[in-house]
């Protein structure tokens, strides 16, 4: 495989969960669609970041792919070659997770100690040097000095620093791959741009594939090579992260952007009070976020959009980048469109 090859892969992932609708003898279970069709590859020395608002499935996407859950449809690659059904351990030793609250994740009645040691333990790389492999393990993720921490209980640890010590187990079973399920969210403002610079250090250190899911879009940017966007379980933009965020091709991820906090700038006309995110329950037919779209079209109710290539590695699922020849606006027509969706829409017209 070349060195540019992904290590793990995510095909065509869709994932629905059954929850009972209604009481007594006409209660039936229906579907929520959490993920539908989703593709993901991460490349060893590069993070990969998936944002969208809560609902839009990232989470479920990162459990799939650590095998924590099973996928309804799709097919998950470890260096191009199914993983075996049962999340084997050599698989779970190559891809690991950090997850968003460290507290829940972390053993409370044992010490720091254990946490670290117990993986090692699991995965047969524990030996008589135990300590040291844990105190190097600490002093890797700025714990320092590695005894003043681990005797400790989770309970007396802050939450940057036990969110450090969940990233250090993680770490301890040397994987390839470690997916960070929102790993900041909990912490203080503070300290946030410490764990996300200690990501960042291990993605060059080890060589690790990164996922990191956030709400934060600004944090996506400061990390992640490359920024996937999500809405209501599906995929909507996919692009080099500078690209995304200086020139978005999709409307939700325009409704992304003009919600990150920016006293300089005035929040666009056509994106306000733009509603709330549908159920997926019953997801709307076509494009999902066509009920809150400002530039929403006649296709747009009733055919999903194509992914269309805007730039070099820049993709978006928008009927606005669609030739207009090419898709029906024989009812309402093309609406007029501003900003740069305007200029992407003309360009390709």
């Amino acid at each position: 495989m070349s060195s540019t090859a992904p290590i793990l892969e995510g095909r065509n992932l869709s994932k629905y969960f059954w929850v009972r609708q209604g009481r007594g003898p006409f209660a039936r279970k229906v579907p929520v669609h959490a993920v539908d069709n989703v593709s993901v590859s991460l490349e060893a020395g590069k993070v990969t970041a998936f944002v969208g608002e809560s609902g839009a499935g990232k989470t479920t996407v990162a459990r799939i792919l650590a095998e924590i859950i099973k996928p309804d449809k799709g097919t998950v690659l470890l260096d191009g070659k199914p993983v075996p059904p049962g999340r084997p351990r050599s698989y779970a030793r190559q891809v690991q997770m950090v997850f968003q609250d460290p507290f829940g994740s972390l053993n409370p009645v044992h010490r720091v100690r254990h946490n670290l040691k117990r993986p090692l333990e699991i995965h047969h790389l524990a030996d008589g040097n135990s300590d040291a492999v844990i105190d190097a393990l600490l002093a890797r993720v700025a714990l320092r000095p590695p005894a003043h921490f681990a005797d400790r209980f989770p309970h007396e640890l802050s939450g940057g620093q036990r969110q450090r010590v969940a990233i250090a187990r993680a770490l301890a079973v040397r994987p390839r791959v470690l997916i960070a399920d929102e790993p900041v969210s909990m912490l203080d403002v503070s300290i946030r741009l410490g764990v996300l610079n200690l990501i960042a250090d291990l993605r060059k250190e080890e060589n690790l594939a990164v996922l990191y899911i956030t709400h934060d879009i600004a944090s996506a940017r400061y990390l992640a090579d490359t920024i996937v966007v999500m809405y209501a379980g599906q995929l909507v933009e996919v692009a080099p992260s500078t690209e995304l965020t200086d020139n978005p091709a999709h409307p939700y991820t325009q409704l992304l952007l003009s919600a990150a906090p920016d006293p300089e700038r005035a929040q666009p006309p056509h994106l306000k009070d733009r509603g709330a995110p549908p159920s997926l329950l019953a997801p709307p037919s076509g494009c999902r976020f066509h009920p809150r779209c400002p530039f929403a079209m006649d296709v747009c109710k009733r055919q999903a959009p194509p992914s269309v290539a805007i730039a070099e590695g820049h993709v978006s699922a928008c009927w606005l980048h669609v030739d207009p020849a090419q898709r029906d606006t024989s009812q309402n027509g093309v609406p007029a469109l501003t900003g740069a969706i305007a200029d992407k829409a003309e360009e390709k017209r």
